[in-house]
């Protein structure tokens, strides 16, 4: 197995002059990593956390009704769970349903047993399994009421563990409710809201609208705006930041390839140079480290299987990406996955 990356790049913090309070929880950088289905498990997590600068990380997204049904049936929780309980603070955990009661009673079980510092609510997934299936994520958004009757349920129950809130600008272009979910929310008790910049029916095509975004926090008084969508670079980020008058800013998408991609922002709002990017050798160390995170968790034989889509991400932008992705997506054993990486990330000399 590959050794442990000490990566070259850390931070501090508690130094930077912008911050962002969710609850009682100080999120400094104001600087969070999304919730992503299927990667932001405990090895993602922990190699962001190993690189510093997210002021806030999240889990996977859990749906209530299958965490109820496991304790329930299997004294069980789900598996996107695993290493909740012992991981570094702060730390989000988003959950989805269209039943307030559900919700709020793994809300209150998250705030108790887990002691998790943020409760997540997810208004925003556009997925048809989540929407149109389920009623739930970005479908509720065209019932402004009920969401905000789901976020008190859940805020009543959590005690004084904040809860937060994901939405979209709304189903669809003829339905952006935006404003008047984010006013529900508020008035529902909220520490937090966070707006992804397109509607439910665009899923990730287009250009999130983050004018949008910036209408959304001027229409509510109290609770603090986060922003998503489409930041690409630690500058971006930034620039939206200040640019748009919001209180915190969210990368998704674009910390799969580059997850030191925080430490970069945090650097830049504490006024200093931004670190370089890893050179192509100090990446392939990165991939080996998280697939040796993946396997410990997993398994040798499940965690390459997994490894396939986040070694995909990690290549944006190298030469020879795209016979990669289609090589290292078919690889089936351990030994396969190491030669890929081992192939098409070049050597020091080979730079």
């Amino acid at each position: 197995m590959p050794t442990t990356l000490t990566p070259q790049f850390s931070d501090s913090p508690q130094q930077s002059p912008k911050r962002l309070r969710i609850g009682n929880v100080d999120v400094v950088p104001p600087v969070l990593q999304a919730p992503m289905a299927g990667y932001t498990n405990f090895a993602f997590r922990q190699v962001v956390r190993e690189f510093g600068g997210a002021g806030l990380l999240a889990t996977e997204m859990i749906a209530a009704r299958s965490a109820i049904w496991l304790e329930t049936n299997r004294d069980e929780h789900p598996d996107r769970l695993w290493g909740v309980r012992n991981e570094p603070r702060p730390l989000a955990v988003q959950m989805w349903d269209n039943d307030a009661n559900n919700l709020a009673a793994v809300g209150k079980r998250l705030s108790r047993d887990f002691e998790v510092s943020v409760i997540d609510l997810n208004f925003g997934c556009p997925v048809r399994q989540v929407t149109e299936k389920a009623h739930s994520g970005s479908w509720l958004l065209r019932d402004p009421d009920r969401v905000g009757q789901i976020v008190r349920r859940v805020v009543d129950a959590c005690g004084d563990t904040p809860v937060t809130a994901k939405i979209r600008l709304g189903c669809s272009d003829n339905c952006q409710t935006a404003i008047e979910v984010a006013q529900r929310v508020e008035e529902a008790g909220a520490s937090c809201l966070t707006v992804h910049g397109r509607v439910a029916a665009q899923y990730f095509k287009g250009e999130a609208d983050w004018e949008a975004i910036r209408q959304v926090k001027q229409s509510v008084s109290r609770m603090p705006v986060v922003g998503n969508g489409d930041i690409t670079s630690a500058e971006e980020a930034v620039s939206r930041l200040q640019d748009f008058e919001i209180d915190g800013v969210m990368i998704a998408r674009e910390c799969l390839a580059r997850p030191w991609i925080f430490s970069q922002v945090a650097a830049l709002l504490r006024g200093e140079p931004k670190p370089p990017d890893p050179t192509l050798e100090e990446q392939k160390h990165i991939v080996l480290h998280h697939y040796e995170l993946v396997c410990e968790r997993f398994g040798v034989e499940r965690g390459t299987l997994l490894m396939r889509k986040f070694a995909c991400s990690y290549v944006q932008g190298i030469p020879g990406a795209r016979d990669f992705r289609g090589h290292v997506s078919r690889v089936t054993n351990q030994q396969e996955f190491l030669d890929v990486v081992r192939q098409y990330f070049p050597k020091p000399n080979e730079d």
